[in-house]
């Protein structure tokens, strides 16, 4: 532990008093527990048990020296039970104080000035995390590429009129006076108009396909030939 605390040692602290703080404080340390600074007191005379202060990344350890130096009282606080801290310089020296969230205040007095700055920027690192904890944000998966399907051209009227009349399905004709309104004796007045029934270009889109769909039924049941129907259905179209 001494080694990673090589950077402690150049602000006036008592190599021998680091070192026997340190050496207690390894069976003290929880696990993931590291030690972040040490401040150790100056007294103006001469200080033999000096009184320190540790902070780790979890809490704030007093550590108090009894029996001459023979055992070593410690008194720690955990972060989320401190609510500030505070530095106050003097002639002789700073005090480092913090009170917890049960109106308890602690301070340890004639720190060294640089120590008790250190100590503080520390102590406020620590609050400022609990009070504004980093989320880390979950890398989102790449949403995957649709390819959009190809455009299709819409078909014309004329086929998909063709398309409907062609899916008509084929009814059984019973009787042949349902399908013409006059039953022609020869199948040539079929494809002309007569006189009581309206011309091609005077009928309605919805008459016209109701025409195709009877040319279909005589079709499918063999009353014309599949030229003739093709010759009416295109008459029809004509006008559609």
């Amino acid at each position: 532990m001494i080694d990673n605390l090589k950077k402690i040692l150049n602000e006036d602290q008592d190599p021998k008093a680091i070192e026997k703080i340190t050496s207690k404080l390894e069976n003290l340390l929880m696990t993931n527990e590291e030690v972040g600074y040490i401040a150790v007191q100056k007294k103006p005379a001469v200080t033999i048990l000096p009184d320190s202060i540790v902070v780790t990344n979890k809490r704030i350890i007093i550590c108090k020296p009894k029996n001459l130096g023979l055992s070593m009282e410690f008194i720690d606080f955990n972060w989320d039970e401190i609510a500030a801290s505070f530095v106050k310089e003097g002639i002789l020296g700073a005090e480092f104080t913090f009170s917890t969230k049960n109106e308890l205040t602690h301070t340890i007095d004639y720190l060294p000035k640089n120590q008790a700055r250190k100590l503080y920027t520390f102590a406020k690192e620590q609050l400022d995390a609990l009070k504004n904890p980093v989320v880390s944000n979950p890398v989102t998966e790449a949403a995957p590429i649709v390819e959009a399907a190809p455009v299709q051209e819409a078909p014309s009227i004329s086929e998909l009129t063709e398309q409907i009349v062609e899916e008509v399905e084929t009814e059984e004709v019973t009787s042949f006076a349902e399908i013409m309104p006059a039953a022609p004796a020869v199948l040539e007045p079929v494809q002309q108009a007569t006189s009581g029934e309206k011309k091609l270009s005077e009928m309605s889109s919805e008459e016209l396909f109701a025409k195709l769909q009877n040319y279909k039924k005589l079709l499918d049941n063999g009353l014309i030939l599949q030229g003739e129907y093709d010759k009416l259905k295109a008459e029809v179209l004509q006008y559609m």
